[in-house]
């Protein structure tokens, strides 16, 4: 499984715009992360917390639905976000370099 973790985050990272990818277990805490270790703190908190709101929010609106995917974007960055029960996927990229594809 490793492996394929692996390649799939070497993959993933080496599309074009991407910045970054961090991937969560349940917890919020890092597996796996293109970031240094502050930043991949920084989004595993924010981003969990995140997650874990939106998926609330979801559940409140209607119980008989469940949050599959996530998009936020600012100005500078596009994060798109993969929740799981077990993992939690991040993927950071910059919105204008994916446009120009």
């Amino acid at each position: 499984m490793t492996i394929d973790v692996d390649e799939t985050l070497k993959r993933i990272s080496a599309r074009k715009g991407v910045k970054a990818v961090v991937i969560l277990n349940n917890e919020g805490q890092a597996i796996r992360s293109t970031l240094d270790q502050d930043m991949t703190k920084k989004y595993g908190q924010l981003i969990s917390s995140l997650v874990e709101q939106t998926r609330t929010t979801v559940a409140t609106l209607d119980d008989q639905n469940e949050l599959t995917f996530l998009r936020v974007r600012t100005k500078k960055h596009e994060i798109m976000i993969a929740p799981d029960h077990e993992y939690l996927l991040i993927v950071v990229q910059n919105p204008t370099e994916v446009m120009q594809q």
